[in-house]
Order: C-alpha cells, then sequence, then structure tokens
C-alpha cells in the first residue's frame, strides 16, 4: 500500500442582490454566495497536468500558456501569472455553477484552483490578497472586464456588504487598496430571494466592457447613474436588516431600470423580469452582468411556486436558492491512502 499527499479546495459562485455593477466603480455592492461550488483536487504528478470533464492538459512550457478559448484557459492564466512554475503535480476539477450563468461560475473556479495549488506549494494568501491576485488574473491574463465583486464573493463567501472605494481605476497588485468586507449574516433570519437562469450563457465582456469605456470617458449618464446605485446599495443594506422588503423591492426595481436604460440588460432577462413583477415579486434585477445569465428576485412568501411557475412560462431554465456559504475552502489536505 502507498500513500501520497491530496489537497482539495472549493469556492461558492455569488449573485448580486443590490449595487452591481458598481463594484468596477468606486462604489457598494451587497451580495451573498449561492450553494453550488466549484472544486479542485490536486496530488502528486510527474508534470503539471490539469484534467476536467474526462480531458487532460500539460502546462510544461510558454507555448502552452495560450489562451484557446477552451475548458483550460483558467489554469493556463494562473501558470502564465506565476510564470510556469515548476509543478509536479495532477489538477481535477470541475464545477456546479453552469457556464456562463451570472453566478460567477469562472471566478469560483478560478479563486479554487488558485488557493489549492498555493496550499500545495506551502504558501496560501491571506482571503484579501487571495482576491486580489485573482481580480488580477482575471484582469490581466484571462483579459476580462469586470468589478472586484466576484473575486471577493467567492474568497470570502457568505452575505456581505461590500464597499470598493478607491477601486474605480484597475492597479498593478501592489497599488490596489482592499476592499471593505462586512459580513451580515448573524443579523439575518433569512434571505427571501430566489434566482431565476435564463438559459442565456453570457459573456460578461460584452455587457461590462462598453459600459466601462463610457465611464471612463466621462459619460455623463453612466456616471450619475453609478453614484446612484451606490446609494441603493447602502439603502439595500438598512433595508435588508430591517427586513423591509417593500423599501428593498424599490430600491432593486430603481437598480435595474437604471442598468436597463444604459443597456446592461437584454431581451432574455427583460421578459423573466416582467413576468415575475407581473406574479407579485415587489423586487426583481439583474444577479451578475446581463445579457442572459440569472436575474434575483425579491420574494417575501414562503411558498415560491407562483413565482417559479411565472420565470418558467417566461423561459427561466433553472430556479436556484441563495445560500449563505462559507467562502474558498480547505476542504483535504493530507495524506491519502492508495
Amino acid at each position: 500500500m502507498s500513500s501520497s499527499r491530496k489537497v482539495v479546495c472549493s469556492a461558492p459562485g455569488r449573485a448580486g442582490i443590490i449595487g452591481n455593477p458598481t463594484d468596477m466603480y468606486g462604489g457598494s455592492v451587497l451580495s451573498c454566495s449561492v450553494g453550488m461550488r466549484a472544486r479542485v483536487t490536486v496530488t502528486p504528478a510527474d508534470e503539471a497536468v490539469f484534467c476536467t470533464l474526462g480531458r487532460e492538459c500539460v502546462l510544461a512550457s510558454r507555448d502552452d500558456l495560450r489562451p484557446r478559448g477552451d475548458f483550460f484557459d483558467i489554469p493556463r492564466a494562473i501558470m502564465d501569472y506565476f510564470r510556469l512554475p515548476q509543478l509536479d503535480c495532477r489538477v481535477d476539477y470541475y464545477s456546479e455553477l453552469p457556464v456562463g450563468s451570472g453566478m460567477s461560475s469562472s471566478t469560483a473556479l478560478l479563486v479554487a484552483m488558485l488557493h489549492a495549488i498555493m496550499v500545495w506549494q506551502g504558501r496560501p494568501r491571506a482571503h484579501y490578497q487571495l482576491a486580489e491576485m485573482a481580480r488580477y488574473i482575471e484582469l490581466n491574463h484571462l483579459k476580462i472586464v469586470g468589478g472586484y465583486q466576484d473575486a471577493y464573493m467567492c474568497t470570502f463567501g457568505g452575505l456581505n456588504y461590500m464597499d470598493f472605494r478607491g477601486k474605480q481605476f484597475y492597479r498593478e497588485t501592489e497599488a490596489e487598496l482592499f476592499a471593505t468586507v462586512e459580513p451580515l449574516a448573524g443579523y439575518v433570519q433569512g434571505l427571501p430571494f430566489v434566482l431565476a437562469f435564463t438559459g442565456v450563457h453570457h459573456s460578461s465582456n460584452r455587457v461590462h466592457k462598453p459600459l466601462r469605456e463610457r465611464w471612463l470617458e466621462g459619460d455623463p449618464e453612466v456616471r450619475a447613474g453609478y453614484e446612484r446605485i451606490s446609494e441603493l446599495a447602502r439603502a439595500g443594506k438598512k433595508a435588508l436588516l430591517l427586513e423591509d422588503w417593500d423599501a428593498m423591492g424599490r430600491l432593486m426595481n430603481e437598480n435595474h431600470s437604471i442598468q436597463r436604460d444604459l443597456g446592461g440588460s437584454g431581451e432574455a432577462n427583460e421578459a423573466l423580469i416582467g413576468a415575475a413583477l407581473a406574479a407579485g415579486a415587489p423586487g426583481a434585477k439583474l444577479a451578475g452582468a446581463g445579457d442572459g445569465g440569472t436575474i434575483i428576485l425579491l420574494w417575501p412568501d414562503e411558498d415560491t411556486s407562483p413565482l417559479e411557475e411565472a420565470v418558467r412560462q417566461a423561459g427561466a431554465t433553472a430556479t436556484y436558492t441563495l445560500a449563505i456559504a462559507p467562502g474558498v475552502t480547505v476542504e483535504h489536505d493530507g495524506i491519502v491512502e492508495a
């Protein structure tokens, strides 16, 4: 009988309750984890081999690190960030989060894999550092234009009010300020929200990049809109803690109205949001970037079946609930018998 080391790490997805997408613009966001996770297992090998969905990819040279738009671009980006380190291990990974669902499926996998590799190497990082590293890799190696909410939520997990002041301009890692993360899970009795997946697999770049360019050019409509959404997030924190669902609904709807009018929603999103509001939901908005993906619906009633039926009739392919789940977690780090 032989023995070898195994490291298993996982990270959750997330859904923005209110405030998104101002995490890209020095704003504030109220966000919660979802119960589905990305999971990564690291075991010994003779070379750096990455495995998922029955496929394998060996990363041994700089040529191997060129993005190819496949399931191995995330490990390529990590290895590129680390400048192709000596890594003799096998990395198996999969995700319970639907790809392109707007629930941070790629970021959850990135955070879990980054943490697993660093634990394997004996040099784990604190959560703030890990979140910033993940965001840096997304922006500079995966070329994903987005905010900081995903990296922070997949790392910290839970239910958080987050303040991103001073982070509206992307900087080198050493110059980045850490976000403020305020955990709220201990102050709420329940979360009356339902998630609905449009079934349209989106690309956050398609939505965020044009709006980011408008903001950088000083577009007054975008600038004013995102300042207002930041205010809505602060008010939404209070509404959540007071369980003032009428106020929360109004705030969510205004958040969505601003983003929709700026061109950040999509036909499939609007169909589901309209159906949810018609069914009696006090509030409905994008849970992520828009142009497909997932919406988040406020539903204070215990029986969610009327809401779920309404959005399914409007085209939703799946519904989920929020879950105050832990952030990136080392599930196993030790010797196993073979």
